[in-house]
């Protein structure tokens, strides 16, 4: 019923693309999201390591790891968004939905994605301008590495629009009943 058609296809929560391209496209741009989500966390574990060595076992001073682990972080946590959001992931309370007709409750799911829509794509804009500033005036930490933020600041406009996509991509494929969770059926 809501399992995905295609290649990118990863469990029966996954939003269902089925044949139509752009859907397609946006899942796999999600997934890939997911995999260097799950690349950036894996390379901060790493990173800490080498910092608990050099530290501990070594006996200096660490100048970049710490910061370079808590941008790896955040970015990580951003650009992982549109695949959770793929997979279904987010915290989801469906009392009222379930409770609702099959009409009213198209309707409450689909007002509740383009809220989202609306305030991620503030989110999106605002990301954006920051970017901007960081970039045109060539924005630096306050810190000995002094890298330059317009960097991991690039993640804030890029995870959320991403998934803002994959926000976009839900609401058409429920308007369009591609996506008939929560019990719709292909007349609601």
């Amino acid at each position: 019923m809501s399992s995905s058609k295609g290649p990118v296809s990863h469990g029966p929560n996954a939003a269902p693309t089925g044949d139509n391209f752009i859907l397609l496209v946006i899942a796999a741009l999600s997934t890939i999201c997911g995999w260097v989500s799950a690349f950036l966390i894996v390379l901060s574990v790493g990173v800490t390591c080498e910092m608990i060595f050099v530290r501990g076992v070594l006996g200096q001073s660490t100048i970049w790891q710490t910061e370079a682990v808590v941008y790896m972080m955040v970015a990580a946590t951003l650009l992982g968004l549109p695949y959770v959001q793929r997979l279904r992931g987010h915290v989801n309370v469906d009392l009222l939905p379930m409770m609702l007709p099959p009409g009213p409750r198209k309707v409450l799911i689909l007002a509740t994605i383009l809220a989202a829509i609306v305030v991620i794509g503030i989110l999106v804009f605002y990301g954006f301008h920051m970017w901007y500033e960081a970039f045109n005036r060539n924005w630096r930490s306050d810190t000995v590495w002094g890298v330059r933020l317009w960097i991991p600041y690039a993640t804030v406009p890029i995870g959320f629009g991403l998934y803002l996509l994959q926000l976009i991509a839900d609401f058409y494929a429920v308007a369009a009943n591609i996506d008939r969770r929560y019990g719709l059926s292909e007349h609601n």
